[in-house]
């Protein structure tokens, strides 16, 4: 039996979503708390990679259980796994998926958020959930840098350096820096899929826009030489969230 389940999780404590050797991951997690509910071995399939330290408010995952193992109805098993699993981690939902279903294959795209905490005291409730950075941030310059990102673009310059992946064009529908009065200031990327750290190396180029190191309509130019050397710092894994998953 397949279901598809709807996650959140604090990533702090793990080496992101995917099973690793020697390492605690989100997916392993899943796969121990699936087994004790259901008595076998469960298949946990996740829609994306996630870093270490990133956070999901919203995440996509199957979960496929073998031969043998007790049958849980979908709106029970949220329940079921609050009991076994830690408690930074939670199914919000959970429904009957096709056997054929792939949530790989049915991800349209995805929207990150990425959060910045602005006063210069940290709150201590955000410690590890965002990036401190106490100097002021001018949102309107690093709005003006954002639409030259938005669109159909080869991201080279926006992937970490040393990454093998060889298609580095992808549409972004969204980039947009967004200031609250509780001293946060967010970040939003979405596209229909990303390249290892491109948000986080946005959301840097964005703070260097910001510290007048780069000027807006620079980043133009940052996208067309992909390089990576151009584009700013990578940002802390903090603050990075994935917030939506688009099927």
């Amino acid at each position: 039996m397949k279901y598809l389940l709807k996650i959140t999780y604090c990533g702090t404590a793990y080496s992101g979503f995917q099973v690793q050797p020697n390492a605690n991951t989100v997916q392993a997690e899943l796969m121990r708390a699936a087994e004790k509910i259901f008595t076998v071995p469960c298949l946990i399939t996740g829609c994306s990679r996630t870093d270490s330290g990133v956070h999901a408010l919203e995440y996509l995952a199957t979960l496929e259980t073998t031969a043998g193992g007790a049958r849980i109805p979908a709106e029970k098993l949220p329940k079921a796994l609050a009991h076994a699993l830690p408690s930074d981690i939670s199914v919000m939902e959970a429904s009957v998926a096709a056997d054929d279903f792939s949530v790989r294959r049915a991800v349209k795209g995805k929207e990150y958020m990425y959060l910045l905490w602005t006063k210069d005291h940290m709150d201590p409730f955000l410690c590890e959930r965002a990036w401190h950075y106490s100097r002021p941030l001018d949102v309107e310059k690093m709005n003006l840098a954002a639409k030259h990102i938005v669109g159909t673009h080869d991201f080279a310059s926006f992937m970490a350096s040393g990454s093998d992946i060889v298609d580095t064009v992808r549409t972004v529908s969204r980039c947009e820096v967004v200031k609250s009065e509780d001293g946060c200031v967010r970040i939003y990327v979405a596209a229909d899929g990303f390249l290892y750290n491109m948000v986080r190396i946005i959301v840097g180029t964005l703070i260097y826009v910001s510290e007048g190191k780069i000027s807006p309509d620079a980043v133009k130019g940052i996208i067309e030489a992909k390089d990576r050397t151009l584009a700013g710092k990578t940002a802390p894994a903090d603050g990075l969230y994935l917030e939506k998953v688009f099927i």
